[in-house]
């Protein structure tokens, strides 16, 4: 009646022994890292980089605990193990020093990490440790403000620039194009020809709402961007920068990091046990995107003032690189850029070698055939201000390959380098938020996660012994199980635990041992209404499963719910806890009745169990 086919024993046995695999990986020590990553394009991380950093090292006195070669290709990096900090820190200063030519333009970047000593042959079978978010391992949590009336702005300046073009090519003329605020203003001698502006452009534009507006020879047709293309603009700048954070980042080297949106126009990013803080701080806040535009040569130098710019053109001062009267319209920007290299031009002066994508090139071959001769600007936009980097003159049609030249400093060109190389954001940025937690405060964490979940553990097994006695020593065995599986599912989903997610893990506990609660108190139920023992545990765990199953879907409900709809510690909250859920059901009733038939199945007469006291007059019952 109690007894479990051979397979479902086998089933139990594989499940805790991959559960004792991907657990494993969580109790072995960290040690203190050096992760080297290149710092140009034209740097490769190959076996030679290995080797130099194993001979500078090894000059400099500091012992290792290995070194290893990480990834492929751009990815690619090489990690060196030590046994102190101290000496870790000694290594960064060594490795920074050989390694780099310059210190002012690096060839390598050496970041700072910790890395858990899991032997290859688990790596193998993808047995790593669980990440530990901000608040166990310590680190640095930005949030950011995305300027949503910028990315409208940039979005504005390229539909000004789209409206021109085609009415270009539909050879409808117009005398003037103006952008006022997010619309666009469109103006005609008469009705006709702006009916047929409105027609080129409603059919290609469907984006756009056209509205008349203007009386005799001033008539006017004024785009507008309709309310849903507006909010899609916004939340595909963020979407934007999001990926090119994400780029940046890798940079850096930072291993696990969080990068996600808050709210409409809001991202969080944490980078657990990053320390060099105002490095990381410098390269994620640069929020530059590049433009190129065409000089106005229409003012002549020297005579720049606010009365002779013209309307579609805008100048630029001194303190941003000028003075120079620029185009307004948009030639191309830092979307488009595939490459960036910091180099040297042809008189050795560093430089900026940028290669675009397809249609980049087209774009820059499209408006730079019929200019050359005339100069054409590159602008840095950051934080909302221009500056000039370059006005050269253009020398031939230019494709998808050219340079910024005038740099003035090898840095200069590196970090201009790596922003374009990590890509343009989609707009500015700016910091409302920034908290460091010390790696202490995140050890102290972890320590009371884990004295808080054994403890709890602890107290559970004690008074499940004493109150169902054998019976709540398989509930304890059944508990522990789960835990197990948990920690192997969260480990296994490389799932980042954080201090609402070992509050999860001590829910779960609980949870997963009220379904044996609700089982023992069914097998009491059936002990008390005369059935015999072995018909009684049949009954407790067939008729208890209802139960169970009721209350823990219900729960699930509310667990999705709060993962779908929630964000950041919450949403890690939600993900345990669902988790939780469905391992304590396989736990509480497939482990469970396991162990209990394993030790009662095979008595055919059985006359007593060993559950507690069952207050039932007449009836006699093991305690």
């Amino acid at each position: 009646m109690n007894r479990y086919p051979v397979w479902k024993y086998i089933v139990i046995a594989v499940a805790l022994l991959l559960g004792a695999l991907y657990t494993a990986p969580n109790y072995f020590v960290e040690s203190p890292a050096l992760q080297v990553t290149t710092g140009k394009a034209t740097v490769k991380i190959t076996s030679d980089t290995s080797a130099q950093v194993e001979q500078a090292l090894k000059s400099e006195g500091i012992k290792t605990e290995g070194i290893s070669q990480d990834g492929a290709g751009s990815s690619s990096s090489v990690r060196a193990l030590f046994g102190t900090t101290d000496e870790q820190f000694k290594a960064k200063l060594a490795l920074e020093k050989a390694l780099n030519r310059d210190p002012t333009d690096p060839d390598y970047i050496v970041t700072v990490n910790l890395v858990k000593n899991v032997p290859k042959w688990m790596q193998a079978l993808r047995a790593m440790p669980m990440n530990l978010g901000l608040d166990l391992r310590g680190g640095v949590h930005f949030l950011l403000q995305v300027d949503a009336a910028a990315t409208l702005e940039t979005k504005v300046k390229g539909i000004q620039s789209s409206v021109r073009s085609m009415l270009r090519d539909k050879n409808v003329r117009h005398t003037g194009i103006e952008r006022i605020g997010n619309r666009v203003e469109i103006k005609f001698r008469d009705a006709a020809t702006r009916t047929a502006a409105r027609d080129a452009l409603a059919g290609q534009m469907a984006d756009l709402v056209f509205a008349e507006s203007g009386e005799g020879e001033e008539l006017k047709l004024v785009a507008t961007l309709k309310p849903d293309a507006l909010k899609r603009t916004v939340e595909d700048g963020v979407k934007q920068n999001i990926a090119t954070l994400s780029k940046r980042i890798n940079e850096l080297g930072v291993s696990e990091p969080i990068i996600q949106q808050q709210g409409p126009d809001r991202i969080v990013i944490q980078l657990p046990g990053v320390q060099d803080v105002a490095h990381a701080k410098d390269i994620i806040g640069r929020t530059a995107t590049l433009e190129l535009r065409m000089v106005d040569d229409t003012v002549v130098p020297g005579t720049e003032s606010a009365a002779t710019i013209p309307l579609n053109s805008e100048l630029f001062g001194p303190e941003q690189g000028g003075p120079l009267v620029v185009s307004k319209d948009v030639i191309l920007t830092g979307d488009y850029i595939s490459s960036a290299v910091a180099s040297f031009d042809s008189n050795q002066q560093p430089a900026v070698s940028l290669d675009l994508n397809g249609d980049g090139g087209r774009k820059m071959r499209q408006a730079t055939r019929d200019r050359i001769g005339k100069r054409m600007a590159i602008l840095l936009k950051e934080k909302g201000k221009y500056t000039i980097l370059s006005a050269p003159t253009i020398q031939s049609e230019l494709g998808s390959t050219f340079q910024i030249t005038n740099m003035g400093s090898a840095e200069k060109s590196t970090e201009l380098a790596l922003l374009l190389r990590s890509g343009a954001l989609s707009a500015p940025m700016e910091f409302i938020e920034e908290r460091v937690i010390g790696p202490q405060l995140g050890a102290e964490n972890i320590a009371k996660g884990l004295y808080s979940t054994l403890y709890g553990f602890a107290a559970i097994a004690v008074f499940m012994i004493i109150y169902y006695h054998l019976f709540g020593f398989f509930s304890v065995v059944a508990l522990a199980s789960n835990l197990l599986f948990l920690l192997a599912l969260l480990s296994l989903m490389q799932v980042t635990l954080t201090l609402p997610g070992i509050a999860a893990i001590a829910l779960a506990l609980g949870m997963a041992i009220d379904a044996n609660v609700l089982i023992n108190e069914r097998v009491r139920e059936e002990l008390r209404g005369g059935a015999t023992p072995q018909a009684a545990i049949a009954a407790g765990f067939d008729r208890a499963w209802a139960t169970i199953l009721d209350s823990n879907v219900t729960t699930l409900i509310v667990g999705i719910a709060l993962w779908a709809f929630g964000s950041g510690p919450v949403r890690g909250f939600a993900v345990v806890h669902v988790l939780g859920i469905l391992t304590s059901m396989f736990s509480a009733v497939f482990v469970s009745r396991g162990v209990v038939n394993l030790w009662y199945g095979r008595k055919k007469k059985l006359q007593s169990v060993s559950i507690g006291t069952v207050w039932t007059p007449g009836l006699s019952v093991t305690k």
